[in-house]
């Protein structure tokens, strides 16, 4: 066996075999330094995902809960965001956006919080859905379950892209949220019992096919369980959705906007098995989010749709 040393005593003269070990050894690792660099490289020139959020209507303090989520959410995620906030706080207003042709296409996620139950186009109602249907992704919090739900045909349209029917809500108090799945990425960090800041549960009378629950909580009036966290697929897209949010100390908190931005990741198909998002999609660093308290409150739903009758 030829030595990797040779020459005389005392004296190191490298050999052609030895030259040739670490050639091979300094390619390698120049090559695995290249490659870490390309991979920094490539997490670092992620382009921002692209974000609508649609928000307003009834009941609800939307001039402050669209700082939190655009905010909150791009504190966690690379993400940019388009905002369309119409419609007073009436609840027939129909969004000017959704009568756009192809309004969807240009965005990777569409943050649906709007407020709008009296509408009743059937077609107006059928062609959000259709639009999701073609494999934009969308995210559903709160009074956006509510919303169209007085279309005779397309509020089962609505609601089947949401993954969940609801038409009311219990009586405002806070609510502790038991984690049904521990191992889904969208769950990861999420305790395993959330008392809620505040709440108002929503009455979940059907779950979808294609829906799958996360989280669940307890109604104090209806004595039983109601799905608030979930999981469905509309079509070629992927739906996030929760019924929690009607108030700002429960939406501004980081237990609720962590939750809502792993779901955010987990519809654009950029959310890590560990809960994390992939390389290139960390947010800006998550810091308090201070909102103006003197904001006019919500206007008070009207009483005639309290109780069992849905009040959005």
């Amino acid at each position: 066996m030829t030595s990797l040393f040779s020459g005389r005593a005392g004296c190191f003269v490298p050999s052609t075999s030895f030259v040739r070990v670490v050639f091979r050894i300094t390619v390698a690792a120049f090559v695995f330094q290249g490659l870490a660099i390309s991979s920094t490289m490539a997490a670092e020139k992620a382009a921002p995902l692209k974000g609508l959020l649609i928000t307003g209507g009834c009941c609800h303090d939307y001039e402050n809960q669209k700082r939190i989520i655009t905010e909150g959410i791009s504190q966690r995620v690379n993400i940019e965001w388009d905002v369309v906030h119409e419609g007073g706080d009436g609840k027939e207003h129909q969004i000017s956006v959704y009568k756009q042709p192809g309004w969807a296409s240009k965005y990777d996620v569409i943050f649906h919080n709007e407020c709008f139950g009296a509408v009743v186009d059937d077609k107006f109602v059928q062609s959000i859905a259709a639009a999701h249907h073609e494999g934009v992704p969308a995210v559903f919090v709160h009074c956006s379950l509510h919303s169209y739900r007085n279309a005779p045909v397309g509020a089962d349209a609505w609601r089947e892209l949401i993954g969940v029917t609801s038409r009311s809500h219990e009586k405002k108090r806070p609510v502790d949220v038991v984690r049904l799945n521990d191992d889904h990425p969208v769950m990861k960090g999420f305790p395993e019992k959330w008392p809620s800041p505040n709440g108002e549960l929503y009455k979940i009378e059907r779950i979808w096919p294609n829906c799958i629950p996360l989280a669940q909580a307890w109604g104090e009036d209806t004595k039983q369980d109601h799905t608030v966290i979930w999981l469905n697929t509309f079509g070629n897209a992927r739906v996030f959705g929760t019924s929690l949010g009607h108030h700002n100390e429960t939406m501004n908190n980081d237990v609720w906007l962590d939750l809502v931005a792993r779901g955010v990741l987990w519809s654009v198909d950029r959310l890590a098995p560990n809960g994390k998002p992939m390389p290139g999609y960390e947010g800006s660093g998550v810091k308090p989010i201070v909102i103006d308290d003197t904001t006019p409150p919500a206007p008070t739903p009207d009483r005639k749709f309290s109780g069992d009758k849905a009040s959005r």
